[in-house]
């Protein structure tokens, strides 16, 4: 396979809504360039990024995907991410690593829910955007109606590059308002594109169109903006030139029409990304930690310089082992060479290099700056780590990923599997960052903790159909926490004689109640030796370990400060775990005094559904305890927003569907933790107290 310099390269990232065709398209662009021979359908299962067992099943993309084509000799790096909001963490990874984003809009549904959220994360990597206005062949899509729409949530900047020849059923080609010519794409679904006359009724729209896209690009150069006031046009190559500095800079975001089903406006839109999208060539430098220092530093994207790259994705595979995809920022990664995780402070010893297209690989010698490939069977390198030289060291800050939300207690079908279940547990979990596994240490249950219901059960599925390991998932447990409402005192006095040494110790502390959010803060106000020092860690580890059984239902207990402020020690009889367990007791003490409470979490909702379902969500939504933040009109749907309690909403996407006859869909995040109800905190603590008694 080709090495490929620095300037020959572009990264991009397609995200957007679930549905808007990112993974059609992805396929339409290889097919067009000639990477593949064939064009993928979701319906048949021949995508080349959707190839995981559960994203043909189930018909959407559940984790990013990376492939590649050549076009005019350039390499083109496609990152297929998820849309749906249990897997959009992944789409925020993928961007870490990418030039420029490529956002996929319905033309029939314009901005979404997830849309928003992954132009979020593009604004917050300060990527440069192309948007693409899909599905123009489908029944209601309306090019002018989608535009008002993009601009409604994303400002002025959002300005066509192109002009759609028909629509629906009749789209058949684009105006490309750069060079004032058409192109028709016939029938067949080929990619290719041929050069034609404007249409007639076209005309005058896309020379107000245009010259409107001018205006813009000369506004963002004094030289440009001369030369347009002069000669009322700009040469062909200043035009070009100026957009391309327009779209690095993030003053203008492009827009152009296309069906990749279809395959209608892919060759433009290849040609587009060659001229007009920046590439690693185009960044100067990137920002780094010097783990030495702890202080910001800039890397110089110099392809002779010192080999440095980034891992942004980890794949579990079952035969493979675990592959670690990454990114080149400066000089080369080759195979069979020995680099150093700088993150992990080890060497690693790599063997061949691997550019992925789907899940197909390709063996290559090496990869320069601005690259991207992978390499299997690494030892210690995880998904965030930095590789490089020892002796030119830098880390570059990893994706912070979403805390889960939900959890399932999982355990083996058969019996005598737990080995194999932890062990595919851990390896999806390396693959996807934003599940956790962990034990409850009074249950002694596994619980598996992802970003909703759907993102849990898909990783079992997957670890059934990978891994050979068929588990069982129990009703998911909400994650409540306590607290306390009031400040008080209190005394922990431990002391045991058994004749030779005893036991003792002795503490008073203080325990106040925090803000929402605050966990727990530990102060040491011991003066005059009361209690030595050794033993105040001591005392702050017996807090911390009771506050995690709490002192109502068995939850954590947070937000609150103790302070340590006096107590009394034995020359002999004092030992460390003597002053763990009056710590212990003295919180036990404090925190049934301090007015505990139950909290519960609360979940950010978003929810996207025909106008005639309003009613009837709004009133469901009501009876679920949530509270209705607002309504917004999105093309030929609502999007409702509210906050309702996690606990109402664990059933909440088979009554939507139900609701809406499966045309609604919702997204939700954590928003905080609040007081639950009197009366059904009553019932939560005898339920509790009961299954306590059961299982003692």
């Amino acid at each position: 396979m080709k090495v490929y310099s620095i300037g020959d390269i572009r990264n991009l990232g397609m995200i957007g809504h679930g549905d808007s065709g990112k993974t059609t398209l992805a396929s339409a662009l290889l097919y067009t360039a000639g990477a593949v021979n064939r064009l993928g359908r979701i319906d048949e299962g021949t995508t080349v990024t959707d190839f995981d067992l559960e994203e043909i099943e189930r018909q959407i993309s559940l984790t990013s995907s990376l492939c590649f084509c050549e076009w005019q000799n350039h390499k083109f790096n496609f990152l297929d991410t998820p849309g749906y909001g249990n897997f959009i963490s992944d789409a925020k990874a993928s961007l870490r690593v990418v030039d420029c984003a490529l956002v996929v809009i319905c033309g029939v549904s314009g901005v979404e829910v997830q849309t928003e959220k992954t132009w979020e994360f593009a604004e917050g990597f300060n990527l440069p955007r192309c948007i693409l206005i899909n599905k123009m062949d489908r029944e209601r899509a309306s090019f002018e109606r989608a535009l008002e729409s993009i601009r409604g949530k994303f400002g002025r900047n959002v300005i066509p590059i192109t002009l759609p020849i028909g629509s629906e059923s009749d789209f058949q080609g684009l105006v490309d308002l750069v060079e004032m010519k058409a192109y028709y794409y016939k029938d067949g679904d080929t990619g290719k594109a041929t050069p034609g006359d404007i249409p007639e009724e076209l005309v005058d729209k896309a020379k107000k169109m245009r010259e409107e896209l001018i205006e813009m690009v000369a506004e963002l150069d004094d030289k440009l903006l001369e030369k347009y006031f002069e000669d009322g046009e700009l040469g062909s190559e200043d035009f070009a030139a100026g957009l391309k500095k327009g779209i690095l800079k993030r003053h203008i975001f492009p827009v152009t029409s296309i069906s990749a089903i279809k395959n209608i406006g892919t060759a433009n839109l290849l040609d587009a990304i060659l001229n007009y999208i920046p590439g690693p060539a185009d960044t100067a430098e990137v920002s780094g930690i010097d783990p030495g220092t702890g202080e910001g530093k800039k890397i110089p994207c110099d392809p002779e310089g010192p080999s440095t790259s980034f891992v942004f994705k980890t794949i579990a595979d079952p035969y493979s082992g675990r592959i670690s995809v990454f990114r080149v920022y400066s000089g080369k990664m080759a195979s069979d060479n020995t680099y150093y995780n700088i993150s992990k402070k080890a060497q690693e010893r790599f063997g061949s290099l691997l550019l992925l297209q789907g899940k197909e690989q390709q063996n290559i010698s090496e990869v320069h700056a601005g690259d991207m490939a992978a390499v299997a069977k690494l030892k210690e390198t995880t998904t965030g780590d930095t590789i490089g030289m020892k002796e030119h060291p830098v880390i570059f800050e990893p994706v912070k990923f979403p805390e889960p939300v939900i959890s399932f207690a999982v355990e083996p079908k058969s019996r005598g599997d737990e080995e194999k279940m932890t062990s595919a547990l851990t390896k999806l979990t390396e693959e996807d960052a934003s599940l956790k596994i962990t034990r409850d240490p009074q249950t002694q249950e596994f619980l598996l903790s992802g970003t909703g219901q759907l993102h849990v059960e898909v990783a079992v599925a997957k670890i059934k159909k990978k891994f050979g390991v068929d588990l069982i998932l129990h009703p998911p447990k909400v994650p409540y926490l306590e607290t306390i409402t009031k400040s008080v005192e209190a005394r922990g006095r431990y002391k045991k004689q058994t004749g030779g040494r005893g036991q003792f110790g002795d503490c008073q502390i203080k325990m106040d109640p925090l803000p929402r959010g605050s966990n727990f803060e530990f102060k040491d106000a011991i003066f005059g030796g009361s209690i030595p020092k050794q033993y105040i860690p001591a005392i702050e580890k017996g807090i911390q370990e009771a506050r995690q059984k709490g002192v109502l239902a068995g939850y954590p207990l947070g937000d609150f400060r103790v302070t340590l402020f006096d107590g009394q020690f034995h020359t002999v009889d004092s030992s460390e775990m003597a002053f763990k367990i009056a710590g212990s007791m003295a919180f036990k003490q404090a925190a049934e005094q301090a007015g505990p409470i139950l909290l519960e979490p609360i979940m950010n909702v978003v929810i996207t559904a025909p106008e005639d379902n309003t009613g009837d969500i709004m009133g469901d939504l009501n009876s679920r305890r949530g509270r209705v933040q607002g309504i917004d009109p999105q093309g030929n749907v609502q999007q409702i927003s509210a906050q309702v309690p996690m606990a109402e909403m664990l059933s909440y996407a088979s009554d939507l569907n139900s609701m809406t006859g499966g045309r609604g869909s919702y997204a939700m995040e954590f928003s905080h933790y609040d007081e639950v109800p009197s009366h059904l905190a009553t019932k939560i603590i005898e339920s509790a107290k009961k299954q306590k008694e059961q299982e003692s």
